[in-house]
Order: structure tokens, then C-alpha cells, then sequence
């Protein structure tokens, strides 16, 4: 156990005082008294060190830093507390230690313009990990016997099977609320019966595919980073290159075919059930039988409404496997990197599939399928 630092203060014969402190000065105990010592403000000729037991660095520090302050001679100091004190002693700085910030009008055009130039490298990384998939496609159709079917099909149950019920509430609570507050709008002109043309043309052509692609993209896109990730991090993607096996073969072109090919019938069975749900809303607030809801959907969609949606569905299927895929190899250094990794995995995914969204909008209209 450390004993306790203390200090008095003594008349000094100069007419000044005279600090005399005792005790251990270490960094464990000096604490309670640092305080005390800056805050003395009568003037002291001299420190006495002769009392002090023991002695470290910091200990050493706030003397120099006390002699200094009031212009006093340390006596009475050990050798092995001169050799601290020597060693401490006009290190003090009284430089600002807050850097000057810069203008708001200079800070943010360069902090744009090192995020324009550091993407440079992200477009180089994307074309490698592309370049990468491709490679082990071609090897794959060159060696069927390589290809990854039992985890081609674990995927297709995580990504698809596994997403089925919390899909399926979510388009049924869409296809609710677009009834409802397509019918409060539609009941001003009397053409509530044009709801059902509103619920089917958007779900088939919009929001079952798109709320479709942003729930996998948070389900299914952040587990592909987080384990491909933490794969990555534990040094088993490494292990695999080790002995042979194709990381991109093995753990990354299993989890694109399948959120690929499984968006299709997400996306289908998502507009589905959104229109189920607002054939309920047909039945119990605009009088409309539920199964006449159904059977007026083929007659008021064109047929190319459907194709929209099914054509949209594959392509952000593998826009968000290629993020989630990309971002979790791309980890290294700790774990913070994968929840990183895992946060632009998901954020991307969103972006380019809304941006792709937008795209589709317009080439279907300008093709006439508007």
C-alpha cells in the first residue's frame, strides 16, 4: 500500500516560503494534493524534496512544473529524483494545443474533393472483386463438379424460405395502407373501384419489388458482410486460399445466385400478398367482395405490369449480393471494421437499388410499358 503525499508550507528567512513536500509523489497518490499545490498563489523560494519516500515521472513532472511557476530552487532531491527531474524539466510547453480550424468554405469543397479522389480506389476495388466473380464463373462452368450446390441451397433457404414471414406481413400492411388512402382520394371523384387498379399496378410494377429489395437488403445484404467479414477477419478466407479453395467460388457466387434468383419469387409472392391485403380493405370498407378483388386484378393489369417487376427483381437481387459480398471482403484490422462494412453493405445496397429504380422507371416508360 501507498502512503499519502503531503506538502506545508514554511515562513523561508528570504521573507518568501518554503514548500516542504513529503511522501510518496507517485502517479497513484499524488492525485488528492495536485490540486491543492497548483492553486497555492503566495510566493515560494524553494521546494524541499528531503521528506519525499518515493518518486515517478509524474511526480517528478509537477515539481518542475511548481519550481517553474514560481521561480523556485528544488533542494534536498535524491539522486534518483534528480535523474527524473533532470530528465523532466523543461519539457512544458505553453504551445496551443487546439489546431487552428479552417473556414467552413475551405474545410467542406476539400473534404469533398479527398472523398472524390479516394474513390478512385473503391471503383478499382469493385472492377478487381467483378473481374474476381467472373473468373470463377467461367471455372465453374469449366468444372461443374466444383459448384457449390449444397451451399447454393443453404443460401436460397436464408435468403428466400427464411424471409417469407416477416415479407409477407410487410407487403400485407403495404397493400392495406395503399387501399385505404388510395379509396379516401379516389372516394372524392366516386371512382373508389379504381382502387383495385391502383393496388395492382403498384405493387406488381413498384413496391413489391422495391420494399422487397430493401428488407433483404437489410436481412440478407448485412449477413453476407458480417460473415464474409468476420470470415475475413479470423483469417479462414485466408485459410481457404491456403489449400486451394476459391473464396469467390466457394463463399461468394452461392450467395449471389441465390439472393439473385430468389428476389424473383420474393418479389412476386411480396406483390401478391400485397394485393391480398388490400382485397381485405376492398371487403371491409368499400363493399367490394374479397375473391371479386382478386378475379378484377388480370382484368385491370396489362400484362408487361408484371413484367416490370420481374425483370427489376433479379437485378437488385444482385446488386445487393455483389455490396454484401464486396464490403465483407473487404475487411481487415478489427472488429469494428465489420460493423462498418456491414453499415455501407446495407446503405449502398439501398442507394443503387432506388437509383436503379428510377432508371427502370423511365427506359419502361420511354419503351411503352408506362
Amino acid at each position: 500500500m501507498y502512503g499519502v503525499a503531503e506538502f506545508t508550507l514554511e515562513d523561508d528567512e528570504s521573507g518568501g516560503s518554503r514548500l516542504a513536500l513529503s511522501g510518496p509523489f507517485l502517479v497513484a497518490t499524488i492525485g488528492p494534493v495536485e490540486h491543492h499545490l497548483s492553486e497555492i498563489a503566495e510566493p515560494v523560494s524553494a521546494i524541499d524534496l528531503s521528506e519525499v519516500s518515493e518518486i515517478d515521472t509524474v511526480g517528478a513532472w509537477v515539481t518542475c512544473r511548481l519550481a517553474a511557476k514560481h521561480s523556485a530552487e528544488i533542494v534536498g532531491a535524491s539522486s534518483q529524483a534528480q535523474r527524473l527531474l533532470n530528465a523532466v524539466q523543461g519539457v512544458s510547453s505553453d504551445v496551443d494545443l487546439t489546431p487552428e480550424r479552417v473556414p467552413v468554405w475551405e474545410r467542406v469543397p476539400e473534404a469533398v474533393g479527398q472523398q472524390v479522389y479516394s474513390a478512385r480506389a473503391g471503383i478499382y476495388g469493385v472492377v478487381s472483386f467483378f473481374g474476381g466473380i467472373l473468373i470463377g464463373m467461367a471455372n465453374i462452368i469449366r468444372h461443374p463438379s466444383k459448384f457449390p450446390m449444397r451451399a447454393l441451397v443453404r443460401q436460397m433457404e436464408l435468403v428466400g424460405v427464411s424471409a417469407l414471414p416477416i415479407i409477407g406481413l410487410m407487403s400485407f400492411l403495404i397493400g392495406i395502407v395503399i387501399a385505404q388512402q388510395g379509396a379516401v382520394q379516389l372516394q372524392q371523384f366516386g371512382a373508389e373501384t379504381l382502387t383495385v387498379n391502383l393496388v395492382g399496378r403498384l405493387t406488381l410494377r413498384e413496391l413489391g419489388v422495391l420494399m422487397t429489395a430493401i428488407m433483404v437488403a437489410g436481412r440478407s445484404g448485412s449477413a453476407f458482410a458480417a460473415q464474409i467479414g468476420t470470415m475475413k477477419l479470423t483469417e479462414e478466407v485466408d485459410a481457404m486460399r491456403t489449400i486451394g479453395i476459391s473464396p469467390i467460388e466457394k463463399l461468394v457466387i452461392p450467395r449471389i445466385l441465390a439472393c439473385t434468383f430468389m428476389m424473383v419469387l420474393l418479389g412476386f409472392y411480396a406483390s401478391v400478398v400485397a394485393i391480398m391485403g388490400g382485397a381485405v380493405i376492398g371487403q371491409v370498407a368499400l363493399g367490394i367482395p374479397f375473391f371479386t378483388f382478386l378475379g378484377r386484378i388480370p382484368e385491370v393489369i396489362a400484362e408487361y405490369d408484371l413484367w416490370v417487376g420481374l425483370i427489376k427483381a433479379p437485378v437488385f437481387g444482385l446488386i445487393i449480393a455483389l455490396a454484401g459480398c464486396y464490403h465483407g471482403m473487404q475487411v481487415q484490422g478489427n472488429s469494428e471494421e465489420v460493423g462498418r462494412r456491414t453499415t455501407m453493405a446495407v446503405v449502398s445496397a439501398i442507394f443503387a437499388v432506388i437509383v436503379l429504380d428510377a432508371f427502370f422507371a423511365v427506359f419502361f416508360t420511354e419503351i411503352g410499358w408506362g
